[in-house]
């Protein structure tokens, strides 16, 4: 059976793990529950649950069937179910599955909703700005190049700008995301998701090292990856996990250092990296609200300077030029 390009929408996902848990949950064996759900299945939950009749009918296991199926469930779902097969406990962690899976919808819908109009904003206004930079101040500075036109500073600048733009886009995206702000939510959004898989791997009875080699890639910043994985190594050489990530105090919080060696000597990792999850989330909320707050009314000034400043670059030279026609 062909599983590439199979996907399902988050809500498609949490409603087959749920239907999973819950079944598995009173009792049903897992032949039945797969047979039961098949009847209503269509599209990606189709394919996913004939895939997995198949798979069972041949005495293969549900994590072997998730595993081809990569689109839809990370590596992390699928060592979860891994180790939860191998411990007896699949429909338990089936049900923390859908949870984490639910707090997951919510917050990336809750970053979503509160990014969805300046991102609407920075679209329309990169369009623009693409369009400017790219098409139209190219042709007509080879126009007045030509002409040998006396360039007002504006257009230089806009002009300026326009190579900049084509040989260093890689080094404005990363300035963008270096802004205080901006960078700030970045790293709570890495901590959090960091800290939500890791308590559900860890819950599930995955080792602490096989947790942190799955975690580094739910993370967006390389440089938080890179924490994980020095703090996995350290592990790996007799250390705690808050000693690693102690090295990269100033970057990684303080609080978060804390509760993880609370976590430690109360024999409760996996607690603790709950509740630096929630504690995130939280901060998420916080600085979003700061962030749309302050962007709002910034993006609409600088939108207006900036292509008023467009105009006038391509404008003034333009009249320029008829004025020097004129004389002559």
């Amino acid at each position: 059976m062909k599983t590439e390009g199979v996907t399902l929408k988050s809500s498609e996902k949490l409603g087959f793990i749920g239907s999973l848990a819950t079944m598995l949950s009173a009792g049903i064996p897992i032949l039945e529950v797969v047979n039961s759900l098949r009847e209503d299945a269509k599209g990606g939950q189709k394919k996913i649950l004939d895939a997995l009749l198949e798979d069972l009918m041949q005495g293969k296991h549900v994590h072997q069937t998730l595993f081809r199926f990569p689109q839809v469930f990370d590596k992390v779902t699928v060592n979860v179910i891994k180790a939860s097969e191998e411990a007896g406990t699949l429909d338990i962690t089936l049900r923390d599955l859908k949870q984490t899976i639910q707090k997951e919808i919510e917050f990336t819908d809750k970053v979503r909703s509160a990014l969805l109009y300046p991102t609407f904003i920075i679209v329309v206004f990169g369009l623009v700005l693409l369009m400017i930079l790219t098409v139209v101040v190219p042709k007509i500075s080879g126009v007045f190049l030509r002409l040998r036109v006396e360039l007002p500073l504006p257009t230089r600048i806009l002009i300026f700008l326009s190579f900049f733009y084509k040989r260093q886009r890689a080094l404005l995206f990363e300035f963008l995301f270096s802004l205080p702000l901006i960078s700030t939510l970045v790293e709570q959004i890495d901590i959090t998701r960091f800290a939500r898989s890791l308590h559900l791997l860890l819950s599930s009875g995955l080792p602490i090292t096989a947790a942190l080699e799955l975690t580094k890639d739910v993370v967006v910043k390389r440089k938080t990856s890179r924490i994980i994985a020095n703090s996995r190594e350290m592990v790996f050489a007799g250390k705690s996990l808050s000693e690693g990530f102690r090295a990269a105090k100033g970057y990684i919080p303080s609080i978060m250092i804390k509760l993880m060696e609370a976590g430690e000597k109360t024999g409760s990792l996996d607690k603790s990296m709950q509740d630096i999850s929630e504690y995130f989330d939280y901060q998420v909320t916080n600085t979003l609200k700061t962030l749309t707050a302050l962007m709002e009314p910034v993006l609409l000034v600088f939108v207006g300077v900036a292509v008023g400043g467009m105009m006038l670059a391509i404008i003034s030279p333009i009249y320029g030029l008829i004025g020097s026609v004129g004389v002559r």
